[in-house]
């Protein structure tokens, strides 16, 4: 069996990588994915432990939903909802 170095093969794709890129964004595409998200949604990264738990967004909807039931009213908050 033929032992490979992973430490050679680290250095090998730091090597491929230049330090900068030129691009042409002339043949830049348009974010297709871009129109499923409705104005009134708001769109957050989940930090990867989070994601762990919270694999689908109604379970990160329903946990926030009932985390705002149980916080204590505030004017602030009150504010907002009119």
């Amino acid at each position: 069996m033929k032992k490979t170095s992973t430490v050679r093969s680290a250095v090998r794709k730091s090597q491929d990588m230049l330090p900068e890129y030129a691009f042409d964004y002339r043949k830049a595409k348009p974010n297709r994915f871009a129109g499923r998200i409705s104005k009134e949604r708001v769109v957050v990264v989940l930090d990867p432990e989070v994601s762990k738990v919270f694999i689908t967004p109604e379970s990160v909807n329903t946990m926030l939903r009932a985390l705002i039931t149980a916080m204590p009213e505030s004017p602030k908050r009150d504010a907002r909802r009119k």
